[in-house]
């Protein structure tokens, strides 16, 4: 452990996180070891990190004081935040404030912080050709990333803004799988048209940050935007009807139906699929899938990831 170089891993008992610990302990190289940072250390999920990780670390984002402790003596940070356990980009944009300052203050060598874009560039407030929601957002889980972008930047940290894609993983566990109709039908559901929606899995977001911290100083000051494949609704129906023996449609309602379908979120959501379908050439444009394999070789394709995760996707 002393001749490895330490990153500490926010959320490593999430998706993100939790796929960059794991790409480290298989990392063949044995460069890094991963400090895994969670809130409490005595859970199931971060006793299930034993053995992946080379310590568990207690810390909360709304602890600033807990962060440094967590960071001190780091070569790395992996910052991320989750939007979805309190619907607040503002709690989003101080949390990443308290990761930044704890970095600053631990002076480590390298921090990847994953992010999104601050949809507002693209559908400015005022623009009225979808809701602002809660007064000043365009793409509240979006936005709110994209701003505390300078949290980093600012404090000229050496910063590697780290932006990501859709997770195929909500087919699993956000609802937006398969949903079989009155008929027994089965049908996905996005208002993207017949654009290309860039996704991946949600593990290959850690193996690229890996790939990021492996590169050194390479992609420091950068922004790396990633992707597994840049996918059109139709196309993902096909592939998941292939996959689950059974045919499966794809209904592609406008981002208004979605906005109103009353989940929480679904106006967020119904707000990123139209930006993302409108600004297709810029959104997907930039997520550039020959660098995102560069950064992680195992990189999956929609294909791939359901030929590994088929039988997780709740289909009733």
């Amino acid at each position: 452990m002393a001749d490895k170089k330490v990153i500490a891993v926010i959320g490593s008992t999430g998706l993100q996180g939790g796929g960059l610990v794991r790409a480290i302990a298989a990392d063949p190289s044995g460069e890094f070891a991963a400090r895994a940072v969670t809130r409490d250390p005595s859970s199931e999920k971060a006793q299930a990190l034993d053995g992946l990780a080379a310590e568990v670390v207690q810390a909360d984002l709304d602890d600033r004081a807990s962060l440094e402790r967590a960071f001190a003596g780091a070569y790395g940070v992996f910052g991320v935040t989750n939007f979805w356990e309190h619907f607040s980009p503002d709690k989003e944009i101080e949390q990443a404030r308290n990761i930044a300052e704890a970095a600053k203050a631990a002076g480590v060598t390298h921090v990847v912080w994953s992010t999104l874009e601050d949809m507002r560039q693209w559908v400015p407030i005022e623009d009225d050709r979808m809701p602002t929601l809660n007064e000043k957002w365009t793409v509240p889980h979006y936005d709110g990333k994209g701003e505390a972008d300078k949290e980093f930047t600012a404090r000229g940290l050496p910063v590697t803004l780290l932006q990501t894609s859709f997770y195929w993983d909500n087919m699993i566990n956000f609802g937006m799988g398969p949903q079989r109709a009155e008929d027994g039908s089965l049908a996905i559901t996005f208002p993207i048209g017949d654009t290309r929606l860039p996704g991946m899995a949600s593990e290959d977001i850690g193996k690229a940050a890996l790939g990021i911290f492996k590169a050194g100083d390479e992609y420091i000051g950068k922004t790396v935007a990633i992707a597994g494949e840049h996918a059109t609704g139709a196309e993902m129906a096909a592939a998941l009807s292939d996959a689950l023996g059974e045919s499966v449609a794809y209904n592609a309602v406008s981002a208004d139906a979605y906005r109103g379908f009353g989940f929480p979120g679904a106006e967020d959501l119904g707000n990123m699929f139209q930006v993302t379908s409108e600004f297709e050439s810029e959104y997907a444009g930039k997520r550039d899938l020959g660098l995102t394999r560069k950064l992680n070789p195992e990189l999956k394709d929609f294909r791939g990831w359901l030929a590994e995760n088929k039988d997780r996707i709740p289909v009733a």
